[in-house]
């Protein structure tokens, strides 16, 4: 290392030793959804490769993708622009004639109505019709009787979501896939690093789709992921996410060899979009993958600390549920009002905001209800009881690493303070009748 860039380092080690604090105060309480992940080896990692000139997609980019196969069990993982476009690119591959048996245009996807905007935009966007279903309501997934429940003979695949670090339970999802032939893409965007009986989510499935966006587990700032275990179909991910070239092919010989008359440099073999991430991102993943496992672990003890200070106030709020023999990496803590409570939503969720807690829905509740699926065809199968519920009466709290036990106890107490004054249970009025 130059002594210019030792300057540079330690210049940026001692700037975020000064100002990267963002641990609960208790003196300046704030809780927010999600707090920086990165620090000066984050800082100094993208600092470093700027300076290099080299900064576009390349060596560093491939490294992350190896290194992150290889902690989450995937046998390829492909990088691209953000979650929304790794679940762009996990349609666009299964829709396109590349794959055998692709998806045709009118080809029924199940989808669950608790979910967000980008899992079902790409459904549509292919031509495809995403037919809606209902949640359990303690795990807040899609369940394999759910899907059953929604097959026509037009359906074609399932793309779930492991909600907010929970996964699905994919042993029965899996069986109903086999079963009936289906594709099926794991969004997993919300779950980095859960696990279902011991195998990462996004591994299940033909293709899974994470995210590196600033309030996740990890971050590259902007980015995402496709993951599989197909050659094939990590070779056609490379090619449909930068222009349709073959560039980043693997087999990019057996082009070059099949067009000798076109340049090498850009020989164009399907069609493609512009989704690259950047080899500054790259480096800045490659710290962040360092941490995770620290991170992870503090969100699930904030979690279980969360549930065991407001465990008295059962008769008011569920909480979300681990799946069976599942590891979760939540998202988020997640309250859902009962519906006997003499408050609403937004009487609460004001209340902790007007203390600096930020608050938020869980995933966009129901995403059948929102204004633009009536532009689009679409399918409901069941009443989405469960959903709905959730998108009424739920909310979500943070529990990122910056949350610590003391600030646990703060929301705690601020969400004591609002039952208090405002609670009024069914059981006292009754007994002040009855007096």
């Amino acid at each position: 290392m130059s002594k210019h860039l030792d300057t540079i380092k330690q210049g940026i080690e001692a700037y975020c030793a000064e100002n990267f604090n963002f641990e609960f105060n208790p003196e300046n309480p704030v809780i927010r959804l999600h707090e920086p992940t990165f620090s000066h080896e984050e800082v100094f990692a993208a600092t470093q490769q700027m300076l290099s000139t080299y900064v576009t997609m390349g060596k560093q980019v491939r490294t992350f993708e190896e290194q992150y196969a290889e902690k989450f069990g995937h046998k390829y993982a492909v990088t691209n622009n953000s979650g929304s476009s790794a679940n762009l690119l996990a349609v666009s591959l299964l829709s396109n004639p590349k794959t055998e048996n692709h998806l045709k245009p009118g080809d029924e996807v199940i989808v669950p109505a608790l979910s967000w905007s980008t899992t079902v935009w790409p459904i549509i966007q292919h031509g495809l019709v995403p037919v809606f279903v209902d949640c359990d309501p303690k795990t807040f997934n899609m369940t394999a009787k759910h899907i059953e429940e929604a097959i026509t003979p037009k359906t074609r695949a399932i793309k779930l979501v492991h909600v907010y670090g929970n996964p699905c339970d994919m042993e029965e999802i899996m069986a109903v896939a086999k079963k009936h032939n289906l594709f099926v893409i794991e969004d997993s965007c919300e779950s980095m690093g859960a696990k279902f009986k011991n195998q990462y989510v996004g591994s299940f499935g033909d293709i899974g789709t994470l995210s590196f966006f600033f309030s996740h587990h990890i971050t590259t700032l902007e980015g995402g992921i496709c993951t599989t275990n197909s050659f094939e179909m990590a070779e056609n991910l490379r090619i449909l996410r930068a222009h349709g070239w073959s560039r980043e092919a693997d087999e990019k010989q057996k082009y070059i060899d099949m067009y000798p008359d076109i340049d090498p440099r850009f020989i164009f073999v399907n069609l493609g979009y512009n989704l690259r991430i950047t080899e500054v991102q790259a480096v800045i993943g490659q710290q962040q993958l360092v941490k995770f496992d620290s991170i992870v672990s503090k969100r699930r003890e904030n979690v279980d600390t969360y549930k065991k200070l407001l465990s008295e106030y059962e008769d008011i709020f569920d909480f979300q549920h681990a799946t069976r023999e599942s590891e979760p990496t939540w998202f988020g803590c997640n309250f859902i009002l009962k519906e006997n409570v003499n408050f609403g939503l937004k009487d609460i969720t004001s209340f902790i905001q007007s203390n600096k807690i930020e608050t938020r829905p869980i995933i966009a509740g129901n995403m059948a209800k929102h204004p633009a699926l009536t532009m689009f065809q679409h399918k409901l199968v069941g009443d989405m009881t469960n959903a709905n519920r959730i998108m009424a009466r739920g909310f979500s709290l943070g529990c990122h690493q910056a949350v610590t036990e003391a600030g646990c106890e703060y929301v705690a107490n601020v969400i004591k303070t609002f039952i208090k004054n405002n609670y009024v249970s069914a059981h006292k009025n009754t007994a002040e009748t009855v007096a």
